[in-house]
């Protein structure tokens, strides 16, 4: 086995960069090949369907069913001139993917024969198995009656031979079971009432959309490594492994040299996804070995999240192609950077002002404070919440480790910002005020030119961090649906605007008037939002005191994280905000928690093969290795010699006795607590007996087995290690 460990390394070392074959033109010219973009809706749909839906698409018209046959028809032409033969609902379950299930263009023709068909019908609607997919109990497994929807704002694109359709999916009994259907609704929640506040300045505003940008973090390891380790290939992370002597230390692989190999996956990838409408803009090396970024240019939110639901789907097969394997794990190496989905987050009108951006004039800096300042109210009122939305599993062992944010929310704002708003909220005077936007640094260089510097710096520890004209969540896991933390985030928003509003209304009803009647609402919340504001460093013990004083959520336990979503205060949100109801909040929960256990369970299952079936028998296999030279130095020199000659094997042979009874011990109380665990009913209570048995027992595991891997000689080791994984 050792041998093959060899050999793998070797053949990953050799590998070549696959030659990827660019397409003659640029990127602007095959960008959205295979989406049916407005363009290809002007081609191939009558003129008054294609107004129809452009209404539905930009203004939330209703959708017409008796539009739908026409727009199938158009479809269908289209996706039959690029090869396709399939359709597919394509939706988002609570399973942290996307689904799909492939139908052929085809019906009985009447004659014996086949005809192509695409109906309206087929295009509108789907039956979905619901009972197979998690419902926290909204579907039985003998209730699998399910529906999917198509969402129009989200363009039909091909993979392959099949016709993609976005859509959502609802139980029988009209239940979200995915995160398109409450983010639609978290959408359009935030942006009438964004609307509404913004008519305060412009009152010509029809409507305001939500923009987001991610950041796609992600680790490659060579396809042969990933194979040998059966911790990556069925969990996604190692559960075992010494840190190698160099990992990230140096600095060197931040905004680095990209190597060969992932230069060429990058661009087959980002033609992939330039030909799908994803606008690909940024490619980076990250600041851990083997771990790269891709991030586009911001898009509408809705569309954003399906792009990126995409791309990591396809990031996973163009790896294959090239021989890697993408990680999209959160921490899938111990003691380097994990990888965050980072959601660059704003709101902007359809006359393209973005309100969390300075402005101009002081009418534009009121503006501009009025959405600050309710926007941290919605994410101190509910700052659980947005933990919990971003929480799970996997992104809870990233959270506090080296670069990423703590599990406790918290918003920077930058020296200027703070300063102006403690301006406003010490002062008595009815009055606006100027906030500068970019200003000059000139550097004393003649060749350098002037550098515009943004109205706020950086704090790589904020969670929930004021970027300039956006906020940057910063606590996304890289593998998560970003709609989980969208929707908590926006219904959040959308609540303390719509409060925001009514308590102005309220004033000036009383005979104040507007700007005074903004600024007594802008004052009170601030003093009430303040225990949200952070600019500190997010990382140290005084912070997580603070905070609790603060009264923020510094909950770390996984489990009980998710209970937020159970507040009182959260169930009267969601359901004012007609986002979800009690019972699809629960229902969700129950998912969250099983999801928890399942994947604990399945850490646990493997650390225990691992350690039983490859890490014992190689630490045994080379004790007794030890053993027989210690016995044969007996035999060649005196007994007093071999005695001195032969110490430092003998405390080998015992270190390994030690440790491997340690090992076997540990596995034996990894498997009891599981079974203690598993006989809970309940899924919240199951959920947190993994987390405090299951888990501690695990790490009390790998410790002694990343001590073995020091002892033990490399050529018996079978398993590839850190420093054969991260630098290839």
């Amino acid at each position: 086995m050792a041998k093959l460990r060899f050999k793998v390394v070797e053949e990953a070392f050799r590998k070549k960069p696959v030659e990827v074959v660019s397409p003659t033109l640029r990127p602007s010219e095959y960008f959205g090949k295979y989406v049916f973009t407005r363009d290809k809706m002007f081609k191939y749909l009558p003129r008054d369907v294609y107004m129809q839906l452009v209404d539905v698409i930009d203004n939330g018209a209703h959708l017409e069913r008796s539009i739908a046959d026409a727009v199938a028809k158009g479809i269908k032409q289209w996706a039959e001139e690029n090869g396709v033969t399939h359709y597919t609902h394509w939706f988002q379950p609570l399973t942290e993917g996307t689904a799909e299930k492939h139908d052929a263009f085809i019906e009985h023709d009447g004659k014996g024969g086949m005809i192509e068909e695409f109906s309206g019908k087929l295009l509108m609607q789907q039956e979905p198995d619901a009972s197979s997919f998690p419902s926290g109990g909204i579907r039985n497994t003998f209730e699998a009656r399910g529906y999917s929807a198509w969402d129009p704002t989200s363009p039909v694109f091909i993979i392959d031979d099949t016709l993609c359709i976005p859509t959502i999916f609802i139980s029988y009994t009209g239940e979200a079971l995915d995160y398109k259907a409450p983010l639609l609704r978290a959408l359009r929640a935030v942006g009438k009432a964004a609307t509404e506040v913004s008519r305060y300045f412009y009152p010509e505003v029809k409507k305001v959309t939500c923009n987001l940008g991610w950041e796609q973090e992600y680790f490659l390891v060579d396809e042969g490594l990933f194979n040998a380790r059966p911790d990556l290939m069925l969990t996604g992370r190692t559960l075992m492994g010494h840190d190698s002597a160099k990992n990230q230390q140096m600095d060197d692989h931040y905004f680095g040299i990209i190597p060969d190999r992932v230069q060429a996956f990058m661009k087959d990838l980002e033609i992939r996804a330039l030909e799908l409408s994803i606008p690909c803009k940024t490619r980076h090396n990250e600041v851990a070995p083997n771990q790269f970024e891709l991030a586009p240019i911001y898009e509408e939110t809705n569309l954003a999240v399906d792009h990126n639901m995409l791309l990591m789907s396809l990031m996973k097969r163009v790896a294959r192609k090239h021989g890697f394997r993408v990680l999209l794990h959160e921490k899938p190496f111990a003691g380097i950077n994990g990888s965050g989905k980072h959601c660059n987050w704003s709101l902007s009108t359809d006359s393209g002002i973005l309100l969390h951006a300075p402005g101009k004039t002081p009418e534009d800096n009121l503006r501009f404070v009025v959405f600050i300042v309710e926007t941290l109210m919605a994410v101190y009122r509910h700052n659980g919440l947005l933990k919990a939305s971003i929480m799970s599993a996997t992104n809870a062992h990233r959270l506090g480790a080296n670069e990423a944010p703590p599990a406790i929310i918290s918003s920077f704002l930058g020296k200027q910002l703070t300063e102006l708003l403690q301006h406003i909220e010490s002062s008595d005077k009815k009055h606006l005020f100027d906030m500068a936007g970019k200003q000059g640094m000139k550097l004393d260089i003649p060749q350098i030119p002037e550098l515009l510097i943004d109205n706020t710096d950086r704090n790589r520890t904020s969670p929930f961090a004021f970027t300039g004209n956006r906020f940057e969540f910063r606590a996304v896991g890289s593998e998560a649906n970003c709609a989980s933390a969208m929707i908590a985030l926006n219904t959040a928003v959308a609540e303390a605007l719509t409060q925001f509003k009514q308590r102005v209304d309220a004033l000036i009803a009383q005979g104040e008037d507007q700007t005074s009647a903004i600024l007594d609402v802008v004052r009170e919340d601030l003093k009430t939002c303040r225990p949200i504001h952070f600019d500190g460093n997010g990382y140290s013990d005084e912070w997580t005191k603070e905070a609790a004083k603060r009264g923020l959520d510094v909950e770390r336990s996984c489990p009980l994280i998710f209970d937020r979503y159970l507040d009182a205060d959260t169930i009267k949100m969601f359901e004012s905000m007609g986002v979800m109801n009690a019972k699809e909040l629960a229902a969700r929960n129950e998912v969250k928690w099983e999801t928890y256990t399942k994947k604990i369970q399945i850490e646990a299952r493997v650390m225990g093969d691992l350690s039983m079936n490859h890490i014992i028998p190689i630490a045994t296999q080379y004790q007794s290795q030890l053993a027989l030279n210690v016995l044969n130095m007996y035999k060649i020199f005196s007994y007093d010699e071999a005695d001195l000659l032969t110490a430092r094997n003998k405390e080998i042979i015992r270190e390994i006795a030690e440790r491997t009874q340690r090992i076997e011990k540990g596995v034996e109380e990894l498997v009891e607590a599981r079974r203690v665990a598993n006989r809970i009913n309940t899924e919240r209570e199951k959920a947190i007996a993994y987390h405090d048995t299951v888990e501690p027992i695990m790490e009390k595991i790998r410790y002694e087995i990343d001590k073995l891997e020091l002892t033990v000689s490399d050529e018996c080791w079978t398993l590839p290690k850190y420093r054969e994984l991260l630098f290839i």
